[in-house]
């Protein structure tokens, strides 16, 4: 059913609202003990790896997809009001709501919820998802440019792969790889691909980006005047390198053609440096998993050695893994119109909520959800499932998705490249349904010779 058919219907007289399936006292405080306070503790733009090891430990997730199944047992599959830290939220469960919510265009279902805009304002306030309207409009066509949205081999691929060549060839130097060297080659990779060369070292502008990601936890309500100095000084570092940067680089990608005034051309940059970072967590949880899994590490070894274009299997192991360990859990959206839900009508500025991590590993819904099953990626269709999908879909898709997977394969490729992992930490047991969480900063992989 369309947004235009609902609005007719709500319109119509004589139709009596219903009331909406609304979370009593009881499944509040136990959705807020167990699902949103624990992702605001484990940090919303910067994760809190201390508090990941912890949450490792106590199997946080199964608690709060417990909580999940009984609320949507509970209430039949409807969408649920429950009150949330900022304030209630619709939570959707049936799979043709969620097929809906990525279907809604940006101008009834809008990315800005107040949480996400409060946060990401902090290191990114001319960004995209900060915009509205046309502005945004403008803005997200620069920000598609640079990243080549929608195409699984980035033009400038070939420049990419040989900067990831070059900064993870320490990597594999040594017998043992853990996820710090990991997170300091990838930060490398990302200056280097959005600035430029000149970048790579510049570990200040680095230290500045993450007390900004840092701050962003708190949603905008530490030293907020500290924090708009500290961007200043970064925006003009960033102006900088983008000023005679690498035809290739993210950067001068955006600045290639000219773009409406107050567009802020360069207003995504912090956006990418982040996003390409992130590729860290999900490569080491990657190789983690392949270790787990010699069979499908074969597999995938023999593709590398072999130069399959694209490397198919790889890819599929990456997206398997954002499957089982998404980057962003929670996928969040805020109407701006009055919509109908399940014919429940709710006001513009709802917060609606879909828990992609827990719907994805649903073993009801999604066969094998707690297993590593890679080889589910390989069917035609299986990228636009809304059952999984660790980078939302329609319009409000990661446009950046394409790259990240690029890159996040090449990185894994570098590492498997003449090696074979052969011990890891922690120890998954594949006879048993994976855990929820792992501590990425602990894993530690071993590196053998084939």
């Amino acid at each position: 059913m369309t947004h235009s058919t609902e609005t007719r219907e709500a319109a119509r007289p004589g139709t009596p609202p219903r009331p909406p399936a609304r979370a009593g006292l009881a499944e509040t405080v136990r959705f807020m003990a167990t699902h949103t306070l624990p992702v605001f503790v484990r940090g919303v733009a910067s994760p809190r790896f201390g508090v990941v090891a912890l949450y490792s430990r106590l199997n946080q997730p199964a608690w709060s997809n417990a909580t999940l199944r009984a609320m949507r047992a509970r209430h039949g599959g409807a969408p649920v009001l429950v009150r949330a830290l900022s304030g209630e939220m619709l939570v959707l469960f049936d799979e043709e709501d969620i097929a809906r919510f990525f279907a809604e265009p940006m101008d009834v279902l809008a990315m800005d919820a107040r949480d996400k805009l409060d946060s990401l304002s902090v290191f990114e306030p001319t960004g995209v998802i900060c915009s509205h309207g046309q502005l945004r409009e403008d803005r997200r066509e620069v920000n598609d440019r640079a990243l080549a949205a929608g195409r699984d081999i980035h033009p400038d691929c070939a420049e990419y792969q040989r900067i990831v060549a070059e900064e993870c060839r320490p990597l594999t130097a040594a017998t043992v790889l853990g996820f710090p060297r990991l997170g300091t080659a990838l930060a490398r990779i990302s200056r280097r691909i959005v600035l430029g060369d000149r970048a790579a070292d510049d570990t200040e502008l680095a230290g500045w980006l993450t007390t900004l990601r840092d701050q962003a936890n708190w949603m905008g309500k530490s030293r907020p005047g500290a924090n708009r100095a500290l961007y200043a000084r970064a925006e003009e570092r960033i102006a900088r390198y983008a000023d005679g940067a690498p035809e290739h680089t993210l950067a001068a990608r955006a600045l290639s053609a000219p773009s409406p005034e107050g567009t802020d051309p360069l207003g995504q940059t912090h956006h990418w440096l982040l996003a390409i970072e992130v590729c860290a967590p999900v490569v080491i949880r990657t190789l983690l998993l392949l270790a787990a899994h010699p069979a499908e590490q074969d597999e995938v070894r023999a593709e590398i050695a072999a130069g399959t274009p694209g490397l198919p299997r790889l890819r599929a192991c990456v997206q398997e893994s954002l499957r089982l360990y998404p980057v962003v859990p929670d996928l969040v959206r805020v109407t701006r119109a009055e919509t109908e839900w399940r014919g429940v009508r709710h006001p513009a500025g709802t917060t609606v909520l879909v828990p992609i991590g827990f719907h994805q590993r649903d073993p009801g819904r999604v066969p094998g959800g707690h297993l590593f099953a890679p080889g589910r990626w390989l069917v035609p269709g299986a990228d636009l499932d809304p059952r999984t999908a660790p980078f939302s879909q329609g319009a409000g898709r990661c446009p950046g998705d394409r790259l990240g997977l690029l890159l996040s394969s090449l990185v894994c490729a570098e590492v498997l490249r003449g090696n074979r992992l052969t011990g890891a930490r922690p120890v998954l047991d594949t006879g048993r349904p994976l855990p929820g969480i792992v501590d990425t900063a602990g894993i530690r992989l071993r590196l053998g010779r084939p």
